[in-house]
């Protein structure tokens, strides 16, 4: 047959195959190797694709539940003050605190923007920050922005108060009642006010009225009212997304609720026995260069514990205060940044200090107390308090002059002022906190007293503070631009211009007279200094012990470098003559 051909079996078996199956296999056998080598070389360029089952929105939804958002920084509130605006940061819990270098204040007007560096940023007792910005102008809102963020990307501004409109601060005295210090209610100084007109109003939003809790107002006097606190209050009070409880005062039947950045704060007293039988508490601003001389010396006639209100300064006093406590000197900042509320910041400090001290003196930190027969001040107050009815030790004032010098006295003031005037002045008090009145009234670092308290006042010739009121003129235009005291005007200010809280004969205008140095010197008075020199210099090194050595070699320094500018110009003088 043409088309078959005969096989034979292995097993001996014939085979019949046809032409026509042999082809075709040997086709299908070469197709089949062209494919899976095509297949073998290109393996890596193929990939499969696994199409997911879950729709995006689904997908979106379980993103949202597993990836949570930090919770943001937000401005609380601002308030615009006279040369600066305060700006209220609130942190979420374990975020890390901006630096100075972090921020930038923004002001903006529709689409007019400006920048600004702040001038310093301060911690607040909520766990926030105060940032210092520069004075808004009129008609500008105030934000932020962190400036490894862009330009264009800045924290929100939140509401903004003016500040000689505003309940600024509170806190909750030891008797459970709401101290509320306050600006705007225009109260005489040292006159106790109608209690009748005033309410106090606690909320988280006081934009609703239906949510509010009213009280009675128990005193009201200067800027200071005095509320009876909401039990809810007291508790705690029901949590509230806006936040803290806030409080503010309304004026009956007048102007309506005053706006509130006032969060209280409980001051906790303590059932154990007071840990200080003497405190001290001050207002300043820019006290830096002379604060380390006014502690230590305090410490050495018994002074145990300081309370440093900072009206403002931008002088790095918190460096000097972090050096003092790291020598072991128990001094506290509390940064007050409202602009003449010296009285309030006292009654404020006088609470805070309830708890923890027997008495507590408020002087200036250029005021010193001299004892000439060398005791301690406890001393002295123990001697003049055998009564327990004796809640305050008043004690009579020494104002000093520049004492003909012309620059800071490098030993301090109590070394380098030796001339005052004749006649001591009002007196400064030592105050028992359990026998302050009510209403917190104090004039001149003097305070009401309960009815059951009186005074006694010590001679001039046992005790005195050297008041160093008038020093070289740089330091004393510091003083001459703006007091701190509520009811006391800024020297340039045309009004009370006969009052002795001025400097007699130096009018309004910040100008150094030309007799300046030797002014105010009636008397010649070296006591306090002989006793500087005697207990606190170091007989090594005969300096003082508050003088730092690097001051001494700057002296020093200054000291060769005109020397020998001296001698280039006497050089100069002798060849020019002789030729």
């Amino acid at each position: 047959m043409k088309n078959r051909r005969k096989l034979r079996g292995v097993c001996g078996n014939d085979v019949v195959l046809s032409w026509r199956t042999f082809f075709w296999f040997v086709v299908m056998f070469v197709i089949s190797f062209v494919l899976f080598s095509t297949m073998f070389v290109f393996k890596g360029k193929f990939r499969p694709v696994v199409r997911s089952t879950i729709s995006f929105s689904t997908a979106s939804a379980v993103l949202r539940e597993t990836v949570t958002p930090s919770p943001a920084v937000s401005i609380r509130e601002a308030v615009k003050l006279p040369e600066q605006t305060l700006v209220f940061l609130k942190y979420p819990p374990s975020r890390r605190l901006f630096t100075k270098n972090d921020l930038i204040c923004v002001f903006s007007n529709g689409g007019d923007t400006s920048k600004e560096n702040p001038t310093a940023v301060d911690s607040d007792k909520f766990n926030g920050q105060i940032v210092r910005c520069p004075e808004t102008p009129r008609g500008y809102n105030v934000s932020l922005a962190v400036s490894r963020w862009t330009a264009d990307d800045h924290i929100p501004s939140g509401p903004t108060y003016q500040w000689d409109w505003l309940v600024y601060d509170a806190v909750i005295d030891h008797d459970n009642s709401t101290v509320v210090f306050v600006k705007g209610l225009n109260l005489r100084p040292g006159r106790v006010a109608d209690v009748s007109r005033y309410e106090c109003v606690y909320g988280w939003d006081f934009a609703k009225h239906n949510r509010l809790i009213r009280s009675d107002v128990i005193s009201a006097a200067q800027e200071i009212v005095r509320c009876r606190t909401p039990l809810t209050v007291l508790d705690g009070g029901p949590k509230s997304a806006h936040g803290p409880v806030k409080v503010s005062v309304r004026i009956k039947g007048g102007t309506g609720m005053l706006p509130s950045i006032a969060q209280p704060v409980r001051i906790i007293n303590s059932p154990r026995r007071k840990p200080f039988e003497m405190c001290v508490c001050t207002m300043t601003r820019n006290a830096a260069a002379v604060l380390r001389e006014w502690v230590m010396y305090h410490a050495g006639i018994g002074v145990q514990r300081w309370f440093i209100y900072d009206n403002n300064s931008d002088d790095d006093i918190s460096a000097e205060i972090s050096d003092l406590e790291r020598r072991g000197y128990n001094v506290s900042r509390h940064f007050w940044p409202w602009i003449k509320t010296q009285e309030a910041g006292f009654s404020n400090c006088a609470i805070r200090a309830k708890s923890d001290c027997d008495w507590i003196a408020f002087i200036d930190v250029d005021e010193f107390y001299y004892i000439p027969s060398g005791q301690s001040l406890t001393s002295i107050v123990r001697n003049h308090t055998v009564s327990d009815t004796i809640g305050e030790i008043r004690t009579p004032c020494h104002s000093f002059g520049p004492s003909g010098l012309s620059n800071r006295p490098r030993g301090g003031v109590t070394e380098g002022y030796t001339c005052r005037v004749v006649l001591p002045e009002r007196h400064k008090s030592i105050i028992r906190p359990e026998a302050m009145n009510a209403t917190l009234i104090n004039v001149v670092h003097h305070f009401h007293l309960k009815d059951a308290f009186t005074f006694a006042d010590v001679d001039k010739d046992v005790m005195v503070i050297n008041h160093y009121k008038y020093q070289v003129w740089q330091v004393f235009k510091e003083k001459f631009y703006r007091r701190v005291a509520s009811y006391v005007a800024d020297w340039q200010n045309d009004e009370n211009v006969g009052s002795r809280d001025r400097a007699p004969g130096l009018g309004t205008r910040p100008v150094e007279p030309p007799d300046w140095a030797e002014r105010f010197c009636e008397v010649n008075d070296t006591g306090l200094r002989d006793q500087v020199w005697e207990r606190f210099r170091d007989n090594k090194t005969q300096r003082l012990i508050w003088e730092r050595e690097e001051d001494e070699n700057r002296v020093k320094k200054a000291s060769l470098a005109h020397n020998r500018i001296a001698r280039q110009i006497k050089q100069k003088l002798n060849k020019t003559h002789y030729s």
